[in-house]
C-alpha cells in the first residue's frame, strides 16, 4: 500500500539503455558486464537486468550468493553468466552450482573448494588478482603459486581473470597506471583467459584498460565516471517526496534538532516528507540542495529521519502535496551526493525500500 505522502523513484529504463550503449561505445570491442549487484545499486536487479538483457547484455555481476541465485531466477531460461564476486565462500558450492553461477575466486583456499566442488564434473571459474586495493583477491605471488601447480585447477575451466581500480574516478592518479602494469604481468600468467579490469570510471581511462570485458556499475545508473556529472551520462533514477506542510519561521527562531540553522529574516519553509530513513543523508545540511519550480532550493537544519525543511521563500508553488526533487534528472545524483559528503553509489543503494518505485520506459 502506498499513499500521495511517500517518497517515489523513478527509474527511467530508457535512460539505462542509453547509459549501457554509450558505455559500449567506450569499450570498443571488449564486453560490457553490467554490475547489478545491491539490487541493481538500489533501483531493482529484475527489471534492470530484463531491460539490460534486451539491449545485448549477457553477462552479469553481483556481489552475494543470494543475489546471484535471485538473478538467476529472475531471468529464467536466458542463458546469461552471471559472476558472483564474493567467490565460493564456505558452505556456498552447492548453491552456486546449482544456480550455474561463476564464482569469482579470491584466494588460494577458495580455489581448492570449488576444485573440490567439481568433483562430479568441470566447473567455470573466474581468478580475482589484487593489483593494489588490498581488500579481496590472489596476491600477485599466490598466481604464482597457482599455475606453478596446476592439479589445484585441475577441474576447473578458469575463462576470466580480473581486478579491480581503486583510483578510476581520479584519472590522473598514478596508482592507475601501477595497477594497469600489475594486471598485465598477472595476467601474462594465464595465456588464453579472457580479461576484465575496467569499471565505469575504467572505461574513460583509455582503450589500454578495456581488454576483454568491462563490469561497469555507477554510469549505468546515472553517476559520473569520475564522480560528477558526464555528458554522456544521462540520470536513471528521480527521487521526490512531497511537501507536507508550508510555514514562516520568524527571524531569530532555529528550525530542527539541535537548532542547527536560525532564520536572521522571516523565511518561508517547506516542510518535505524526506529524511534518511529513505536515503537523504543526515550529512547533507548545511550544504544540501532540493530542486523545486525550476530552481535548487537549500535545505535548512539538519536532516530528521522522515522530514526535511526547504528555504521556498518567495516561491508561490510551494503548497501541500507538491512533489520535490531530491535528485534526478534536474538534480544529479553526483552534485546531491558531493553536497553530503558522500558518493552516488551511496545515494543510490541507500534509497529506502518504503518509496514508491515506478519504472518507465519499456522493459524488453
Amino acid at each position: 500500500m502506498t499513499d500521495a505522502q511517500d517518497t517515489r523513484i523513478t527509474i527511467d529504463l530508457d535512460a539505462l539503455a542509453h547509459n549501457y550503449a554509450a558505455l559500449r561505445a567506450r569499450a570498443g570491442d571488449a564486453e560490457v558486464a553490467p554490475a547489478v549487484k545491491a539490487d541493481a545499486y538500489g533501483l531493482g536487479a529484475a527489471p534492470v537486468a530484463d531491460r539490460l538483457w534486451a539491449e545485448g547484455a549477457r553477462s552479469f555481476y553481483v556481489a552475494r550468493l543470494a543475489e546471484g541465485v535471485a538473478l538467476r531466477q529472475s531471468l529464467g531460461d536466458r542463458e546469461a553468466t552471471i559472476y558472483v564476486l564474493d567467490g565460493a565462500t564456505p558452505g556456498s558450492g552447492e548453491a552456486l552450482e546449482g544456480a550455474q553461477l561463476v564464482p569469482v575466486l579470491n584466494s588460494l583456499p577458495q580455489v581448492e573448494a570449488w576444485n573440490l566442488q567439481a568433483r562430479s564434473g568441470r566447473l567455470r571459474a573466474a581468478l580475482h588478482i589484487d593489483t593494489g586495493m588490498n581488500r579481496l583477491g590472489l596476491r600477485p605471488e599466490e598466481l604464482k603459486v597457482l599455475v606453478g601447480s596446476f592439479d589445484r585447477l585441475k577441474r576447473l575451466d578458469v575463462e576470466l581473470v580480473v581486478s579491480h581500480l581503486a583510483c578510476a574516478d581520479t584519472p590522473e592518479h598514478p596508482l592507475n597506471a601501477t595497477q594497469l602494469a600489475r594486471f598485465q604481468e598477472a595476467a601474462a600468467l594465464l595465456p588464453g583467459v579472457q580479461r576484465s579490469l575496467a569499471n565505469s570510471g575504467g572505461l574513460f581511462l583509455g582503450e589500454a584498460y578495456r581488454f576483454d570485458q568491462a563490469r561497469p556499475g555507477v554510469s549505468l545508473y546515472g553517476g559520473g565516471p569520475e564522480g560528477r556529472p558526464h555528458p554522456e551520462i544521462r540520470a536513471v533514477a528521480t527521487v521526490e517526496a512531497p511537501i507536507l506542510q508550508v510555514r514562516v519561521v520568524p527571524r531569530g527562531e532555529s528550525i530542527g534538532y539541535g537548532a542547527g540553522w536560525t532564520a536572521s529574516d522571516n523565511t518561508r519553509v517547506a516542510i518535505i516528507a524526506a529524511g534518511y530513513a529513505d536515503g537523504v543523508p543526515r550529512a547533507a545540511f548545511p550544504r544540501g540542495e532540493v530542486w523545486f519550480d525550476g530552481a535548487r532550493r537549500p535545505m535548512l537544519g539538519r536532516v530528521s529521519m522522515d522530514l526535511i525543511a526547504v528555504d521556498v521563500t518567495d516561491c508561490d508553488a510551494a503548497r501541500p502535496g507538491a512533489m520535490v526533487e531530491l535528485f534526478g534528472a534536474n538534480l544529479p545524483v553526483d552534485d546531491a551526493a558531493e553536497a553530503a559528503g558522500t558518493s552516488a553509489y551511496e545515494r543510490l543503494t541507500r534509497l529506502s525500500l518504503r518509496g514508491a518505485r515506478r519504472y518507465v520506459g519499456a522493459a524488453r
